[in-house]
């Protein structure tokens, strides 16, 4: 049974992501690094409240076989631009490294619809340099997840998605925008954990349509 690391397990697609893990034979042991507790009592899981800042008290448990990435904030949430993106790249970037040189195997992302380091908007720039980034560390294989606008029960709503979630819902019935629907947290976390047994590549990355595909994989739990 493999261990898997997860950071952004408080969010929407971390939390599903995580319940699935505890709930999946082919893992023995689920580590959660957050910075407030998750809540969640389990068995196999072993929750870790950390300090981003302060990677040396951290890194030497970054030890597993698998890393899965969910952690992301919003502008308004953060605060500034400067705030965001040192949690959503920073933060991510610094724990992806510990856990590459720790020996980690496999490390599988939530990124975004769009991600470009020469895009012209913020978020999509940022999202970008941070696959970037990832694709230059010492990983066997990495898988990175881009869904459009996600979909599901967050513990702090966000006005904006649930107008643009109605919005874009209609979209699947227009020809070739199909790829640009709303896609359900739930769908999102299976596809990480299928592409983490199923990519065999140094390097795979799945925009939307094939994230519905990977997450309607049978899973061997």
């Amino acid at each position: 049974m493999k261990t898997a690391l997860v950071i952004g397990a408080t969010g929407l697609v971390g939390s599903c992501l995580t319940d699935l893990l505890l709930a999946d034979r082919r893992f023995g042991l689920v580590k959660v690094f957050v910075r407030r507790s998750t809540s969640k009592v389990h068995a196999k899981l072993s929750e870790h409240i950390i300090d981003f800042d302060n990677p040396e008290s951290w890194s030497k448990s970054v030890t597993g076989d698998v890393l899965f990435s969910a952690l992301g904030t919003t502008l308004r949430q953060a605060g500034s631009k400067e705030a965001q993106y040192k949690i959503d790249y920073n933060y991510q970037y610094e724990f992806a490294k510990a856990a590459a040189e720790n020996g980690v195997s496999t490390y599988v992302l939530v990124s975004s619809a769009g991600a470009s380091p020469e895009s012209r908007i913020f978020y999509s720039r940022m999202k970008g340099t941070l696959e970037r980034d990832i694709a230059k560390l010492n990983f066997q294989h990495i898988s990175i997840i881009q869904p459009g606008l996600l979909a599901g029960e967050r513990q702090q709503p966000r006005m904006g998605e649930k107008i643009g979630y109605y919005v874009l819902s209609v979209l699947k019935y227009i020809p070739g925008l199909k790829g640009y629907r709303p896609v359900q947290a739930s769908v999102v976390a299976r596809a990480m954990i299928n592409a983490s047994f199923y990519t065999k590549d140094s390097l795979q990355v799945y925009a939307l349509q094939k994230v519905f595909d990977m997450a309607n994989k049978k899973l061997e739990a």
